[in-house]
């Protein structure tokens, strides 16, 4: 990526996915559609995506996520020992059924509509994760092109259900071992294909980091028990992370992207708190880069990225993916400032705080905004381009 300009334009993975595709998406889950058919479609929407993205000025593309369920959900796919499962199904395996369902009802989520994937078998990874996918997207665009995969601590955090998985997998160490695994797998498979950026996706880190063992979970982790205190849990993940990337040299840059949940428009019930809790546990990651959220006032001021390592580079997020009023150029760019007192132009991408259309049932927001904010980060970036 050595011809890429300052102030770089990418996208956080996913974009809004049009009624075709979720249709399609639900259809092959249930077997209506082959894996065949199911492509056709999805083919056509990942090249609408790029071209999409490519018309507004993203320099760094991806595919869309068009043909994942939600971002984390698709290894089923490719992973055998792994079900698939609505949270209405977890409800019955869960350890505190009452509390999940009034948790569920509390934060806005659609219990029949989102999907987990919850281990119940030995892992095996089956074919690649995401390898195919920068394959395809790769004949039909020039552009650097990141690939987004869930992180280790996601998917061992998410994936671990007492009643299904204790017979393969007795804690979550265990089950971190083979998380690790495929995902070191993936990653030097990616390499070796040519593939630019990996980033991973680490969302419930500022749960955890916001919220006690015993405290309110979002959904997404209240799968398992947290029994560690949320140092220790923060500790594991820092080393899940830098296990997976252990010896990835410079050819591939790796990121890590932490915001606050991203499946509902409704702010009261989405996670409130500053990176600063976080911090010292970034520092002992041995990725490239931070991708993080700051058009939203809840993630707090700026200035605690200037306590990051030197060398860190980050991924500035400068529009809101759940809002449909669209931010100012000079919105943004007030933000680039503020980050200019503790990094370089060189070390500052530009994009939105998250996915546009994390869960395909579920989108936050509609492909005209998305299309409105990425004008927005465009113009913003040509706007800093001129000033250095």
């Amino acid at each position: 990526m050595n011809n890429l300009p300052k102030f770089p334009v990418t996208v956080v993975g996913s974009m809004p996915r049009s009624r075709t595709v979720a249709r399609a998406l639900r259809n092959r889950q249930k077997g209506r559609v082959t894996d065949t058919d199911f492509n056709m479609i999805a083919d056509d929407a990942v090249i609408e995506s790029l071209k999409l993205q490519e018309a507004n000025g993203v320099d760094i593309v991806s595919d869309g996520e068009q043909r994942r369920d939600n971002f984390y959900s698709f290894i089923t796919q490719c992973i055998d020992g792994i079900r698939l499962m609505t949270l209405a199904e977890m409800l019955d395996y869960v350890e505190d059924k009452a509390a999940f369902e009034q948790l569920l009802n509390a934060l806005d989520v659609p219990a029949f509509a989102l999907k987990n994937p919850v281990v119940d078998g030995k892992l095996k990874r089956i074919s690649p994760l995401v390898r195919n996918d920068y394959f395809f997207l790769k004949q039909h665009t020039t552009k650097p092109i990141k690939v987004t995969l869930p992180g280790p601590y996601l998917l061992t955090r998410s994936m671990w259900v007492k009643k299904l998985s204790y017979e393969f997998y007795p804690d979550k160490e265990s089950l971190g071992d083979d998380v690790v695994a495929i995902l070191r797998e993936e990653l030097h498979e990616l390499r070796e294909a040519g593939c630019e950026f990996v980033q991973f996706d680490e969302p419930v880190l500022t749960e955890v980091a916001f919220t006690g063992p015993h405290e309110t979970h979002t959904f997404m982790c209240a799968a398992l028990s947290e029994k560690s205190s949320p140092e220790e849990e923060l500790d594991f993940a820092v080393q899940l992370m830098n296990r997976v990337v252990e010896g990835i040299n410079g050819k591939i840059k790796t990121g890590l992207h932490v915001c606050r949940g991203n499946w509902s428009q409704q702010e009261d019930v989405l996670l409130r708190g500053s990176y600063d809790l976080l911090i010292p546990y970034f520092s002992q990651m041995n990725v490239n880069q931070f991708v993080l959220e700051y058009a939203t006032e809840r993630a707090g001021s700026i200035d605690v990225l200037g306590e990051l390592p030197a060398d860190k580079e980050i991924g500035l997020g400068v529009v809101d993916p759940r809002t449909t009023e669209v931010e100012s150029v000079d919105f943004v760019l007030a933000k680039v400032h503020a980050l200019l007192k503790h990094r370089s132009p060189e070390q500052i991408y530009l994009n939105p705080d998250c996915g546009f259309g994390t869960f395909a049932d579920r989108p936050v927001n509609t492909t005209e905004i998305a299309v409105q904010k990425l004008q927005t980060i465009y113009k913003a970036a040509e706007i800093l381009r001129s000033e250095v």
